[in-house]
Order: C-alpha cells, then sequence, then structure tokens
C-alpha cells in the first residue's frame, strides 16, 4: 500500500508532463472555424464612411472569390497588416473590410492616414457579426468563395510569407472553380 501512495504523485506527473508535451506539438495559430465550407453568416452592416456603401453577407457573393477582412484602428497587428492590404488591392486582389469595435472617426482616420484598400467597409461597432463569425481577435481574413461560403481563416496578420505560400493559391484555385 505504501508503494501505491508513493508512486501515485510520480504517475500524475508523468502524465501531466505527456500532456505538455502533445500541447507544444501543436501550432496555436491555428484556430479551426466552424464555418469552413459553409455560408457566411448573414449580415449587413452601416457603412464606416456615410458616403460609401456598407457591407452585407449579399456582397460577397457572385464576381471573384474575395477576402473578408475584420479590422480595427486600434490594432497594432493590423496597423502591420495594412501594407501587405495595399499592395494586394494593387494586384487587383477584391478585399472586404470588417471594421470592429471602433468609432466611426477613428476608422476614418485611419484609412484616410494609410489608405484604403477595401471595395467595401461595413461598422461592427457593436462587435454582433463578428461573433457570428467565430472572431477572436483582429485581424482575422476569411477567403469567400463566389458562392458566399467561407473556404479559409486566416488568423492574425496577412504577412507576404502568407499570402505566397498559403492564401494566394487558394484564391487561384477558387478563381478556377
Amino acid at each position: 500500500m505504501r508503494r501505491l501512495i508513493f508512486l501515485a504523485p510520480i504517475v500524475l506527473f508523468a502524465i501531466v508532463v505527456a500532456g505538455f508535451a502533445l500541447g507544444l506539438r501543436r501550432d496555436p495559430s491555428l484556430l479551426p472555424s466552424t464555418l469552413i465550407g459553409k455560408p457566411l453568416p448573414s449580415f449587413s452592416l452601416p457603412p464606416v464612411d456615410p458616403k460609401a456603401p456598407g457591407l452585407t453577407s449579399a456582397d460577397m457573393t457572385g464576381g471573384s472569390p474575395r477576402l473578408l477582412n475584420v479590422f480595427g484602428s486600434w490594432c497594432v497587428s493590423c496597423r502591420y497588416e495594412h501594407p501587405v492590404l495595399m499592395a494586394l488591392k494593387s494586384q487587383g486582389v477584391a478585399i472586404e473590410g470588417l471594421d470592429w469595435r471602433d468609432s466611426r472617426a477613428d476608422a476614418t482616420r485611419f484609412l484616410a492616414a494609410e489608405g484604403n484598400p477595401y471595395e467595401r467597409i461595413g461598422d461592427d461597432e457593436a462587435g454582433r457579426t463578428v461573433i457570428d463569425l467565430g472572431v477572436a481577435a483582429a485581424p482575422e481574413t476569411f477567403i469567400v468563395d463566389r458562392q458566399g461560403r467561407v473556404r479559409y481563416k486566416q488568423v492574425g496578420p496577412i504577412t507576404p510569407e502568407v499570402w505566397t505560400s498559403t492564401l494566394a493559391p487558394l484564391m487561384a484555385r477558387l478563381k478556377s472553380e
């Protein structure tokens, strides 16, 4: 009986170490989305700029595949990602913006200073649409096919490497479908 009491903490410690070791092998940036292969949730957002159109889920269908980028002027990683989005716009990539938990004035100032890579921008000041999309933190970007289905979710900023290795090949494949 004494041996069992002595061995129990050692066995428990070994189980905990094994659990941590398995956890370290997982990539924390890979957050699966339950939306992959499904249509975008229905939404209709007012514009950030009153002179421009807002953004609806219907805007994401037809035409070519597009990116839906969740951003905020308050988001440091979004500012890091912004030059890449501007470069993608200059290459003809269709990008829609979803401004999350931001004031319209702050978003307008940010886009005026840094440039606007978006075709349309929806204002999700209350943050309800991002909940439906399963967004954990900005920036997150969804690739949406011409039927309005989510095909991929990029968590974190789009870098040139991420674009070249992951997103561009998928966009090219979706354009040919």
